[in-house]
């Protein structure tokens, strides 16, 4: 038997999540079923969703969230010991997985057969992972951004955002960023943004977007939501298009926003705005990994990783994620 730690959703959260919110437990992981395999967690992830999901989820369960791990025991042929998966089976250093289970938003996902040596795993969970993906396909689908555009994304040093804006580089847009400290908006510089701003302290929004993007903005890849976006839309340029991926401005309020209401905006400009669920694509995933991998071998893609030591500083990870503490993806190491 091996003991196996996770942490459990205790309470709802009231506001911005606490470390109290949560419940460290230990058990021993059951033996394997025929078609089971058990994988010990090399990196656990934490994302912004995590947040808005856990108002449906009922307390009780073990906190969700995706992993990355290594089979250590296996009772699949198709699963032998060493392989390494990603999982979404929550915040636990090992799990016993049902391999013939089929449910897309729970389906194990092995690592690719040819994923580079020098590459970390932990981009399983990032550049090469959900977030990755996320970022690809959200932008090519939703916003079909063409070479002389102007992408612009805010949440621009995230997991997500600095994705975007350097696949729109790639794709030959101008590509225009916002984040939340100088630090930040430095670093997107370096990976090649045309401008780039501190949101937390521009004098006005208005006035930073006119300065950043003169000749407006066709495609916006929305991360933060809320008057932020109300903001943006009024620079979109006529039939622009908009990737609504998040609203991480709105997640710890109690009450929704009111106002202000953007339709008459979109309705004049003629905007195409979609929301998505990344998993959507999920049958896809694994050409746009291939297509990640590629541009980070070629050197067309950086990334970054924001990395906390110890599973047992999951909710502390969390928390200061959500309130901007990472600069790239935020991962867990085991």
């Amino acid at each position: 038997m091996v003991k196996s730690k996770r942490f459990i959703f205790a309470r709802q959260f009231d506001g911005p999540p606490k470390e109290s919110d949560f419940q460290l437990v230990e058990e021993e992981t059951p033996e394997l079923k025929d078609g089971e395999i058990l994988v010990e967690s090399l990196f656990n992830s934490v994302d912004p969703y995590m947040r808005p999901y856990t108002r449906q989820l009922p307390t009780g369960i073990t906190m969700i969230g995706e992993g990355c791990g290594r089979v250590i025991e296996s009772k699949s042929s198709d699963f032998p010991v060493g392989t390494v998966v990603m999982h979404r089976y929550g915040w636990c250093t090992h799990a016993v997985l049902d391999t013939k289970n089929k449910d897309p938003q729970n389906i194990i996902r092995k690592a690719p057969a040819d994923y580079p040596k020098d590459l970390p795993l932990s981009l399983l969970l990032g550049a090469v992972g959900m977030p990755g993906m996320t970022a690809y396909y959200g932008l090519m689908k939703l916003c079909e951004p063409k070479e002389g555009e102007t992408v612009f994304v805010n949440g621009a040093a995230g997991a997500v955002g600095s994705l975007v804006g350097q696949i729109a580089k790639i794709k030959g847009c101008r590509a225009v960023g916002s984040a939340g400290t100088d630090a930040k908006v430095a670093w997107l510089k370096e990976l090649g943004f045309d401008a780039a701003f501190n949101y937390k302290t521009v004098s006005s929004l208005d006035a930073a977007l006119k300065e950043a993007a003169p000749n407006g903005i066709d495609c916006y890849f929305d991360n933060v939501g809320a008057d932020f976006s109300s903001t943006v839309l009024n620079h979109m340029n006529l039939f622009g298009r908009v990737s609504i991926c998040g609203s991480i401005s709105t997640y710890n309020d109690n009450e929704p926003a009111k106002g202000p209401y953007p339709f008459v905006t979109i309705l004049f400009k003629q905007l195409t705005v979609t929301g998505f669920i990344v998993t959507r694509w999920i049958k896809e995933w694994p050409k746009g990994m291939e297509q990640m991998v590629q541009w980070i071998k070629e050197g067309k893609l950086k990334y970054r990783e924001h990395v906390t030591e110890g599973f047992e500083n999951m909710p502390k990870a969390f928390i200061g994620m959500l309130v901007g503490e990472n600069t790239g993806k935020a991962v867990v190491k085991l």
